[in-house]
């Protein structure tokens, strides 16, 4: 079970131009604005559980050429597979610039993406967040954290520093440091969060709309409060509340351990004027 998808009204995000969202599965999002596109770690290939254990996983070059036809740039929220091993492919298709952590940048290399393309955003201990323009896009990378979903721990700890050698299977596509992306544009501001969590340190924004991980929010302590305190969302759209281990073409199919309902009356207790709620599977949806 998984809440109702939300409907936008023209006018009621503000901005005047049109702004086009995708969820593309999992974390992954599109963004599309005056002829500029921006990836949020989009995931198309969704390995099976058995290509995750006992394989090397590769992308789908096919799936990704007929459905992310184009990108200017290429947002990693985090390294592990489920949201990156998509992403060198299709920048090296594209020409789209990547920003990630020294891990993402890592990854990018070993599989044969031009240097100028790849563009570290991650800061040192206490530095400003990391800001880019991307046409009419600015990009502002805070510092965030994973959630501990495995018996208390973040899967997959620690870096990919081998810029040698590709990961081959999903163990080796180790977290990295990890981002929540504010987005500006048009007259809105969004929020991308990747893994279920917002660091203390992070300043309190306003933003129109969140885009919300819901994978490991049971055990993030306080996750939707402290979500519902640091954005302020007018709209919070939940994604990676898919089962992302099955074929994009079988659609979006809820996992029952998310526990979407009570996450939602969580959200709307925490922030009483909220809407809450998904986005259709790869259909874009204007805001």
């Amino acid at each position: 079970m998984h809440p109702r998808e939300i409907a936008f009204e023209p006018g009621t995000l503000g901005g005047g131009a049109p702004l086009s969202i995708r969820w593309l599965g999992t974390a992954g999002f599109e963004l599309a604005a005056e002829g500029h596109t921006v990836l949020f770690d989009p995931y198309l290939t969704r390995a099976s559980l058995l290509q995750c254990v006992a394989s090397r996983l590769e992308p789908n070059l096919g799936l990704l050429a007929q459905h992310l036809p184009r990108a200017d740039a290429i947002v990693v929220g985090h390294t592990h597979f489920d949201h990156a091993l998509d992403v060198p492919a299709v920048a090296r298709r594209t020409g789209a610039r990547v920003f990630g952590s020294r891990s993402a940048a890592c990854l990018c290399r070993a599989a044969g993406v031009a240097e100028a393309q790849i563009d570290v955003v991650e800061g040192g201990p206490g530095s400003p967040p990391v800001v880019r323009e991307v046409g009419p896009f600015t990009l502002v990378f805070h510092p965030s954290a994973h959630s501990p979903l495995l018996l208390g721990r973040v899967p997959f700890e620690g870096e990919i520093a081998d810029c040698d050698a590709v990961p081959e299977r999903a163990t080796g596509y180790r977290c990295g440091a990890v981002f929540g992306v504010e987005v500006r544009v048009l007259g809105r501001t969004l929020f991308h969060v990747g893994s279920a969590e917002v660091l203390p340190q992070m300043p309190r924004l306003e933003v129109d709309v969140a885009l919300m991980c819901v994978a490991g929010w049971t055990t993030t302590e306080a996750f939707p409060e402290r979500l519902a305190r640091k954005l302020s969302p007018r709209a919070i759209v939940l994604s990676h509340w898919d089962n992302f281990l099955l074929p994009l073409a079988k659609g979006a199919h809820p996992l029952p351990a998310m526990q979407m309902p009570r996450l939602v009356d969580r959200l709307v207790q925490a922030s009483r004027d909220v809407r809450v709620g998904t986005l259709p599977f790869m259909r874009p949806v204007q805001l």
